[in-house]
C-alpha cells in the first residue's frame, strides 16, 4: 500500500542532512529520480554537492534513504491503527484502507513515491529498488497477520485481494480513471473483509 507520505516541513535552521533529505523528497516527487541531479538538490537545500556527498556516498544512497523514510511512515500507519483499535483487527484493516483513501488526493497530484520510483528503477539489484521490495514484503506480512487475527478463513488470499485494491486505487487516482476512488476503495475493502468473515452456508 502506497500513498505519498509527507514528512513535516523543515526550516532552514535544521541540520544539513535533514535539509538535503527534504530537498531530495520534494524534487524526486515533482520531477522524478532520474531528472534530478545532485547539484539541483544542493541548490534546493541551500548547501553544496560536497556537503551532500559527506552525508550520502552516492545519489543512489540518497534515494534509498529517502525511500526508507517513506516506508517508515507506512510502518507507523500500521502501528497507529493497532494503537487506535486494540484487539480489533477488522477495524485495523479498515483503518489502513482509510489511511490510503485519505492520501489519494495527494497521489492524484504527485503520484505514489513507490510506484513512481519503481518505474525509474528497472534494475532489481538497485539498492533503492530493494528498499521498496523489502517494504512491500513487510507490509504484506503485517496485513496477513491482521487477517489471521481477524479470524478470516484464507488470510493470505484476503490480504492479497486487499493489497491489489490498495495499489490499484492509487494508480486509478494518479491517472484519473475512476471518480471518488477513496469512497469506492473503502466500500470494496469493507465488503471483502465482511465476505471473508461470513460463515459458510450450512449443508442441507
Amino acid at each position: 500500500m502506497t500513498t505519498p507520505a509527507r514528512r513535516p516541513g523543515r526550516i532552514a535552521k535544521l541540520p544539513p542532512r535533514e535539509r538535503i533529505l527534504d530537498a531530495a523528497e520534494e524534487l524526486f516527487q515533482s520531477e522524478g529520480i532520474r531528472r534530478v541531479g545532485v547539484q539541483a538538490i544542493a541548490e534546493k537545500a541551500e548547501t553544496t554537492k560536497m556537503a551532500i556527498y559527506r552525508h550520502f556516498e552516492t545519489k543512489d544512497a540518497l534515494v534509498s534513504e529517502w525511500l526508507r523514510i517513506v516506508a517508515a511512515d507506512y510502518r507507523a500507519a500500521f502501528d497507529r491503527v493497532e494503537a487506535e483499535h486494540p484487539g480489533r483487527p477488522r477495524e485495523q484493516i479498515l483503518g489502513l484502507a482509510r489511511f490510503i483513501a485519505d492520501g489519494l488526493p495527494a497521489v492524484s497530484h504527485r503520484g505514489c513515491p513507490f510506484i513512481n520510483s519503481i518505474a525509474e528503477l528497472p534494475d532489481r539489484d538497485h539498492p533503492a529498488r530493494q528498499v521498496i521490495e523489502q517494504h512491500k514484503q513487510h507490509q504484506t506480512r503485517r496485513l496477513v497477520d491482521l487477517c489471521v487475527r481477524a479470524g478470516l478463513p484464507d488470510p493470505e488470499q484476503t490480504a492479497a485481494e486487499i493489497t491489489f485494491l490498495l495499489e490499484g486505487a492509487q494508480v486509478s487516482a494518479q491517472n484519473g480513471g475512476i471518480d471518488r476512488p477513496g469512497e469506492r476503495l473503502m466500500r470494496i475493502v469493507e465488503a471483502i473483509v465482511d465476505r471473508a468473515a461470513a460463515p459458510a452456508p450450512s449443508a442441507r
